[in-house]
This record gives structure tokens, C-alpha cells and sequence, in this order.
């Protein structure tokens, strides 16, 4: 496939003439009159520029960004001395002015002119970006065509947001060294950026023409520390208001497992805003029931985490890798304090020999720690059905909300029937003498709010979804606006609290 160029790309990004160079003279790494100064001297006249490194400050729509840009006429984009030097300083320079960081890679690794000390320039641009990020700054990565090696490895790999350029060809080893040193070729299709998104590794494939777009809707949420808010307005009709007296908690699980009810992805469509669904892990692991997703609730923004009832059942239920996919959530919206939004909405995690061996059991735990120490605005939203470990593993918030008819149970009503009578046929009872219900959980403490159903979500997917969703607004601002340590001490004391006093 074709190669657009640093500038080009760039050119095509930024906002007109907003482009500033940052780039300074790069470092000696030739003895003068050397072969490999030739070649650098040849590199620079073929490519236009004076190393594999572009870096600099820009706007895109309007949003002051910095940038580090691979050119791949340069060497193949080889990461040396100079280049490594260069993208370090552009890191650290990014990292005082405050600045959100916009990476387009594409290089053949590292540079074999200088061996060994250009192989660990891996280490200190890893640093920068690391104390970059520690920073709380946003740092978004598209990977272009190719982008191979250590570059890869290190810069390439370390995005909050990573997309990539459809077609691209995108791995770690060579498939030239690969043939080389094993005799045979590479297996075709395994480096490219589709088999990379279908894996969970990319987020998503983004042509160029849409890159600029695509760039701002992303920085507009990850870089949000720098935008006013808007206050709630106060004419909104009050999402909690025209609560009708409760059915037996039976009626309310039956209704909630109605197949026409509205997930978590008709919640984010008909009431939330600037939504850019992020896929998997990024570390080579997707589970399809459990959403991440940025996106804006009436102008706040979020990290979404969503257990998606309609792409998971009992015959394949949530696993360990959507628990994973979950802590990626919370480790974006503790690197950039960013509002932690979690959808519960599940039958229940596995049970099964994969899950087991796949390490379900730590995911939860390690779940509910993440989420019961973040740093960050948390609001938990009880969707629908709140089963087991799958369900408590994303609970702890600084806030719960839950729709009328949804409910929370260390099992199905059946499943506990079955544990207390033999029998499944009692699950009705022991619905009821569980707590399961909504109003339940508000008198125990589990939950602040609920969200009335009119009968049921069902039956008004609209309607419904827009008073969640102002819901899901009004808390947000009101945590968004409260200092850290006063969230953080509060949810610390809830859960301490919660059935201290018995029933």
C-alpha cells in the first residue's frame, strides 16, 4: 500500500497553519566522512528531513496538541540516538506545557546502523511516555503503514486511544528476519491492523480522511480536565420523580429479562453523546459482553464500562477477559481522572472449566479493588439483571443509581432456590426474602437512587433511556465538581458501613 509522508500526514491532521516544529540540529552519530554519514546525508535529501522524527505542536479543531510523526523515507523510519533523543525531549517539552500527545508512528524499528545503544532507546522513550502519562495527560496513537519493532514495542504500544491505518501492516518481528532465522514465512495475515482489531489490540481502523475528526472527538473526552463544563440547567424534569409503589421482586426480575428491553448500547444511543466505542483489552484479549466506551452524558464526559445483555447469555456468559477489558476502564479513567461510569446488566460471570483456568475469581477481585480505590469520579448504574460476581464485580462507585426493575443477587432466584429447597420452584420466595429488588436496595443502603419505569423500560425504551441518562448527568456533575479526597473518603466509609446495623 502507498505511504503518506510525516508532513503530509500532518498536513492533513492539523489545523492550517497551526503546524510548529519543535525539531532542533539531531545528534552526531556518524563519524564525518563515514559510510553511515553518507547514508544519513542520502536519507535526509531523499526523505526532506533531517532524521526519522518529526515533532511539534499543533491545533486540531482547535485543540492545542503536540505531536511526534515517524518518516518512514527516512532509514524505514529507524528509531537511533538522534531519533530516540528527539522523541524524548518532545515528550518531556509536551509534559510542561500541559500539553495532550497525538503519535503517528511508522518505522521499521530499530535503527541496525548503531546496534546495541539505539536498541535501548526502547527504555528511555518508554520512561517518557510513562512519566508523561503519570502526568495525567492524554496520549492517543495511530499506527500507520508499517509500523514494526521496537518502535512497536515501546512508543507505538503505550496509548491511552491506539487506532490504526486500515491496511497497515503492523508487528513486532520482521518478516524477513522471521524467514531468515526459521526457514519458512511468516504466517500471512497475522500483522496487519485488521487482525489486530479483531483481537482487541487496536481500537479501532481509521482512515486518514477521517483521522482529524476522529482525533478530536477522542481528545475532547480524554483531554477534558481542560473544558468548562456546563452546569445541570434547572428547568430539566427530575429523572427520579413519579416513582409508582413497588411490584413483588419477582415481577421485577421477570420484566427485566424481557428480550425487547434496552441495554446498555440503546442507553449510550438514545441519550449519550459522543460515543467512540474502544475495543478490548489492548493487549490482545476481547470479550463482546463487555462494552468500553467513551462518551458524554448532557457535555460531561466518561469512561463507559457496560455488560451487554443482548451479546451474552448462560450458554456464553461474561468471562474473565470482559472483567480485564473492565480494569482497562478503570486504568484509563484513573490515568486521566476521567468519570468511571459502570452499566450493570448480566445473567451472571462463567462457570466453567475456561473460566476457571482463565482466572475469573482474581479478575473480580482485582475489579473490586481497582474500582473501590479510584482516584476518579465513580457513578454504577443497575440496568437490569445484577447476578453474582459478573454483576458486584463492577459495583463499588462513589454513587449507584438503578432502574426500577432491575435487581442485585449473589445468584438467579432459581440458583438460590435450588441451594435452599432443592428445587428451583421456590424462586419467587426467595427473591423476596433475598432483597434482590430495587426499593430493597435503597432501604439497605446499596443503591441512592432509583429511576421509575413507566410501567417498564420495555415498554418506553425512549423515554426511559433519556431519564437515565439526565440521571446519569446530574450525578456525574455533582461528583465531577467534588474534591478527590472528600469522593474518595466517602466511598471508603459506604462500604465500610454497609450491614454494620443488621436488618
Amino acid at each position: 500500500m502507498s505511504r503518506l509522508g510525516a508532513r503530509a500526514l500532518l498536513d492533513t491532521v492539523l489545523d492550517p497553519g497551526s503546524q510548529v516544529s519543535w525539531d532542533t540540529a539531531p545528534l552526531e552519530v556518524a563519524q564525518p566522512g563515514s559510510a553511515y554519514a553518507v547514508e544519513l546525508a542520502a536519507a535526509a535529501e531523499a526523505s526532506g528531513v533531517d532524521e526519522a522524527i518529526v515533532t511539534g505542536e499543533g491545533r486540531i479543531k482547535g485543540r492545542r496538541i503536540a505531536y511526534v510523526a515517524g518518516e518512514f523515507r527516512f532509514l524505514a523510519g529507524s528509531i537511533g540516538l538522534a531519533a530516540a533523543e528527539r522523541i524524548v525531549v518532545a515528550f518531556e517539552r509536551a509534559r510542561r506545557e500541559g500539553l495532550p500527545m497525538f503519535a503517528a508512528p511508522s518505522s521499521g524499528g530499530t535503527r541496525m546502523q548503531e546496534g546495541t545503544p539505539a536498541f535501548l532507546g526502547m527504555v528511555k522513550i518508554s520512561a517518557s511516555v510513562a512519566s508523561f502519562k503519570a502526568a495525567g495527560l492524554p496520549y492517543v496513537v495511530y499506527l500507520r503503514h508499517p509500523t514494526t519493532g521496537g518502535v512497536l514495542a515501546s512508543w507505538g504500544s503505550l496509548g491511552h486511544v491506539t487506532v490504526a491505518e486500515p491496511g497497515s501492516t503492523i508487528g513486532f518481528l520482521g518478516a524477513r528476519v522471521y524467514e531468515a532465522l526459521y526457514g519458512r514465512p511468516f504466517p500471512p495475515g497475522v500483522q496487519t491492523a485488521e487482525n489486530l482489531y479483531e483481537r482487541g489490540i487496536i481500537d479501532a481502523l481509521i482512515p486518514v480522511e477521517r483521522l482529524a475528526d476522529m482525533a478530536s472527538r477522542i481528545l475532547g473526552i480524554l483531554d477534558a480536565r481542560h473544558t468548562d463544563l456546563p452546569a445541570v440547567p434547572g428547568h430539566i424534569p427530575d429523572p427520579y420523580a413519579g416513582l409508582e409503589a413497588p411490584l413483588p421482586a419477582w415481577d421485577s426480575i421477570l420484566l427485566s429479562r424481557k428480550t425487547s428491553r434496552p441495554g446498555v448500547k440503546t442507553l449510550l444511543k438514545l441519550g449519550a453523546s459522543d460515543v467512540l466505542r474502544l475495543r478490548g483489552t489492548g493487549q490482545g484479549e476481547h470479550d463482546p459482553g463487555m462494552l468500553l466506551a467513551l462518551a458524554r452524558f448532557g457535555g460531561t464526559p466518561a469512561i463507559v464500562l457496560g455488560q451487554d445483555r443482548h451479546r451474552k447469555t448462560l450458554e456464553d456468559p461474561l468471562g474473565p477477559g470482559g472483567l480485564r477489558v473492565a480494569r482497562r476502564g478503570i486504568r484509563l479513567a484513573a490515568d486521566l481522572n476521567l468519570p468511571l461510569v459502570s452499566i450493570i446488566d448480566t445473567e451472571g460471570a462463567a462457570l466453567s472449566q475456561e473460566a476457571e483456568e482463565g482466572g475469573l475469581a482474581g479478575e473480580i477481585a482485582r475489579s473490586l479493588a481497582d474500582l473501590v480505590m479510584l482516584p476518579a469520579p465513580t457513578l454504577c448504574v443497575l440496568l437490569g439483571q445484577g447476578t453474582g460476581g459478573g454483576a458486584l464485580a463492577i459495583l463499588p462507585a462513589d454513587r449507584v443509581i438503578c432502574a426500577q426493575h432491575a435487581w442485585l443477587s449473589p445468584l438467579p432466584p432459581e440458583g438460590a432456590s435450588a441451594i435452599v429447597h432443592r428445587t428451583p420452584d421456590r424462586a419467587h420466595e426467595m427473591a423476596d426474602l433475598q432483597r434482590v429488588r430495587a426499593t430493597d436496595l435503597l432501604a439497605d443502603g446499596i443503591v441512592d437512587r432509583i429511576v421509575p419505569e413507566h410501567p417498564d423500560a420495555a415498554s418506553e425504551p425512549e423515554a426511559f433511556c433519556q431519564r437515565m441518562t439526565e440521571a446519569i448527568h446530574q450525578e456525574l456533575d455533582a461528583l465531577w465538581r467534588a474534591p478527590a479526597e472528600v469522593r474518595l473518603a466517602a466511598r471508603l466509609a459506604r462500604y465500610r458501613a454497609l450491614g454494620r446495623s443488621g436488618r
